[in-house]
């Protein structure tokens, strides 16, 4: 059992965790993910590392409440355990020995982008932060962004906090005003690093995403995170979640990542209403 030591809120629909699973925090890195059940009947779902501490044995889970699993998962405290917490899956980002990065997050993306800005200002790289939202309540992770970029932009897209207007803009005017870098990662919503993607073609800068927005399963067995890279077929949850953004097609993963959506809603509406029950 694993137990649950820090819940958190980070704002009304994302929560974090901070869970005791020494075995996985000893060999966890930046970019791989874990898999989790709730409880004995529950569904295997896969989240990623948002953080680790191998000293004290601990991996951070930040996740989106979207689904029946999801709101199940939040509705567990500190001491609480979890029946079961796999890993770490998935192949490691490759940060090393890039200079300078610019590290471009959406949303609950953050999560995932962090740990790899994090882990590069370990190394010595120059970061330059992009992280984007809907409006200010949505806004997660500024603190710890800030610690380890040395510059971090924010924007949102009503102009509530920080900026008004989308990562693509901001990225845009740092590549225009002379920022060199050597890579840009993005992590976030589909249609963002599609964009991200787009924009960092035009200007030939190596560009990587993680497509853990798509994985299901997590093992390859179910094959809902098979994508088209460079014209073959790779699975996100075995081959990635990492890939050279300039030879995915984001199109076709869109349009089967929608395919789930009614679905996720129902068994989420299905869930919420059982708790409610409980509540009476």
């Amino acid at each position: 059992m694993y137990r649950i030591l820090k819940k958190k809120s980070l704002n009304p629909t994302v929560t974090l965790m901070e869970i005791e699973a020494p075995l996985v925090a000893k060999k966890a890195e930046p970019g791989q993910f874990i898999i989790l059940r709730v409880d004995e009947n529950g569904e295997r779902i896969p989240l990623t590392v948002a953080d680790y501490d191998r000293e004290k044995g601990t991996i951070t889970i930040i996740f989106q409440i979207v689904g029946a699993t999801t709101e199940k998962l939040n509705h567990l405290n500190e001491g609480d355990c979890l029946h079961d917490f796999v890993g770490p899956l998935g192949v490691a980002s490759h940060v090393e020995g890039l200079k300078k990065v610019a590290v471009v997050g959406g949303g609950v993306g953050c999560a995932i982008a962090y740990p790899i800005a994090k882990k590069l200002h370990q190394l010595g790289a120059t970061v330059h932060s992009i992280v984007g939202f809907r409006n200010k309540d949505l806004v997660i992770l500024e603190d710890e962004f800030n610690a380890v970029s040395d510059k971090l932009c924010i924007r949102t897209d009503d102009g509530s906090y920080g900026d008004k207007g989308v990562v693509t803009d901001a990225l845009k005017a740092l590549i225009d005003a002379g920022e060199q870098y050597d890579e840009v990662i993005a992590i976030g919503p589909l249609i963002m690093m599609k964009f991200v993607c787009k924009l960092t073609k035009e200007y030939g800068i190596k560009t990587v995403v993680s497509m853990n927005p798509i994985m299901i399963d997590g093992t390859g067995m179910c094959g809902g995170c098979r994508l088209t890279v460079g014209g073959e077929t790779k699975f996100a949850c075995v081959d990635g979640p990492d890939f050279d953004g300039h030879l995915v097609d984001f199109d076709e993963a869109m349009e089967r990542a929608s395919m789930y959506r009614d679905f996720e809603r129902h068994q989420y509406e299905d869930t919420c209403n059982l708790f409610k029950k409980e509540v009476k």
